[in-house]
């Protein structure tokens, strides 16, 4: 069965979020560690944890992606931005143990008029000083559109990353259909030749997870504006070819779209149909 779900509110629990899924058809999900716009985390509820990994296992919800709040910056020219990033990731994958065997999902950063090699080379570095061989999750670097000074807008800058990881069993990259395309990727004419020119420079065993959006913006335009499936210059027949892809259909995919729960469960519904018939 195709691995479909949306991004949730962990503001009530993991329970919550996990029924949540299942309610709208999905059997993954993404939720943020913290305030997106924030820095502080709730204190975990192991019981609500327990609760959720046993309704995980009987309603066969798969792996999970967390994802960093927005704020971070790990290649910040700031000294003290760049701190608070690397305390929050070092404490979200400590918090992550408690779901063990899934996946962290983070914005590589904007290197602020430093270049993006010394960009990469930051974003590394904290990499490199968090990062443990005993840790369960695996990081994902997500694609970028590329606007203003983003690194990750180019698969080179997400391979030269883990080029500088040095535990690099421990990461993987999540590709975002809505920042590929507008980054200059053309997954609507030639997904084939995205998928090949992915495998070149990173490898194709580094996919770990998709976000699943439409875009409101046409081709290579270094935006990032997130639209419903089917209204944008993606396109609903586009992003089934995604989905339902021989080498992708084993992948989470998250849907990041503007929606509220009755539009994600429709969303979800038409990436699972496939020439006109449904798809489990």
């Amino acid at each position: 069965m195709l691995k479909i779900g949306c991004h949730l509110s962990s503001s009530k629990g993991f329970l919550h979020m996990g029924e949540e899924a299942v309610s709208i058809g999905a059997n993954t999900f993404q939720f943020f560690t913290r305030n997106p716009r924030g820095s502080k985390a709730k204190e975990l509820d192991e019981k609500d944890i327990k609760a959720y990994l046993d309704f995980a296992k009987e309603q066969g919800i798969g792996i999970v992606v967390a994802h960093a709040p927005y704020t971070l910056n790990a290649c910040s020219k700031d000294d003290r931005v760049r701190e608070f990033a690397g305390e929050t990731l070092q404490d979200d994958l400590r918090r992550m143990e408690y779901l063990p065997g899934n996946l962290y999902n983070f914005h590589p950063g904007s290197h602020v008029g430093q270049g993006s090699q010394k960009g990469i080379e930051l974003i590394a570095d904290q990499l490199n000083a968090i990062l443990t061989p005993d840790m369960h999750t695996t990081v994902l670097l997500e694609t970028m559109a590329g606007k203003g000074s983003e690194v990750g807008g180019r698969f080179e800058e997400l391979a030269a990353i883990i080029e500088r990881v040095e535990l690099k069993d421990k990461m993987g990259v999540c590709l975002d259909t809505c920042h590929v395309f507008d980054a200059g990727y053309d997954i609507v004419g030639d997904l084939e030749g995205v998928l090949k020119e992915f495998d070149r420079v990173i490898g194709l065993d580094r996919l770990r997870a998709v976000h699943v959006n439409d875009t409101k913006n046409p081709f290579c335009s270094h935006k990032d504006r997130h639209e419903k499936i089917g209204e944008g210059h993606i396109g609903l027949e586009a992003l089934r070819r995604v989905v339902h892809h021989p080498l992708l259909r084993e992948l989470p995919f998250c849907l990041e779209t503007p929606n509220e729960l009755p539009g994600y469960a429709a969303e979800i519904r038409l990436l699972r149909e496939q020439d006109g018939e449904t798809i489990r």
